[in-house]
């Protein structure tokens, strides 16, 4: 299954974002990478290069290449109301990506791994089809193998309660989760500019 599977420390100094998550090289290198990275200047980048620059970003946080990204955005684009925030809220529907903010990984690399190896569970269901869009009232839940596997238990056990989320209940005894709503743009903590994806696709 395609996906990235380059230096991620590189592409998060890009951007002079932790991307990725936290990272001590980010930290010691806050400059882009390569010979000259040091003295490029942010403000010499057209307009198209900040709206390039914004969708690869988004890419990249997200985990998606560019045929799928463009699938996904000709669907919200079909969708009533505001494009870019349609974008954002199909790309926080995926699996790999309720499976992460759920704890059931580390990292979104990780929760895409647990999908396609059949760690997953969706309304009692395996799915390993990480694109796989949950819709509001869906349970997420390991397999019954998976719980019976104690590093996988341990992540979720340390995981699940880093950070919480308002569209997502989490059920530590279970191995399990809701996802109880769809967020607003407002509730999506990535810092994408949304608006300048739709530009450069508008064009």
């Amino acid at each position: 299954m395609a996906r990235y599977t380059g230096p991620r420390q590189r592409i998060a100094r890009r951007f002079g974002e932790p991307i990725f998550g936290p990272s001590r090289v980010l930290s010691r290198k806050n400059y882009a990478p390569g010979i000259h990275g040091r003295f490029k200047r942010a403000n010499k980048l057209s307009e198209y290069g900040r709206q390039l620059m914004e969708k690869q970003k988004a890419k990249y946080i997200y985990g998606v290449l560019e045929r799928q990204f463009r699938r996904f955005f000709e669907k919200a684009s079909r969708m009533k109301g505001n494009t870019g925030e349609n974008l954002l809220q199909l790309l926080e529907r995926r699996l790999d990506t309720v499976v992460y903010r759920m704890g059931f990984a580390r990292t979104r690399p990780g929760a895409r791994q647990l999908v396609n190896h059949g760690h997953i569970y969706v309304n009692g269901r395996s799915v390993t089809i990480p694109s796989y869009l949950v819709a509001p009232g869906d349970v997420i839940s390991f397999s019954p193998k998976a719980r019976q596997r104690e590093a996988l238990c341990k992540v979720f056990d340390e995981q699940s309660g880093r950070q919480k989320y308002p569209w997502i209940e989490i059920r530590k005894a279970e191995y399990a989760g809701t996802f109880l709503y769809v967020p607003s743009r407002s509730e999506i903590p990535e810092n994408i500019q949304e608006r300048l994806i739709v530009e450069l696709y508008s064009k």
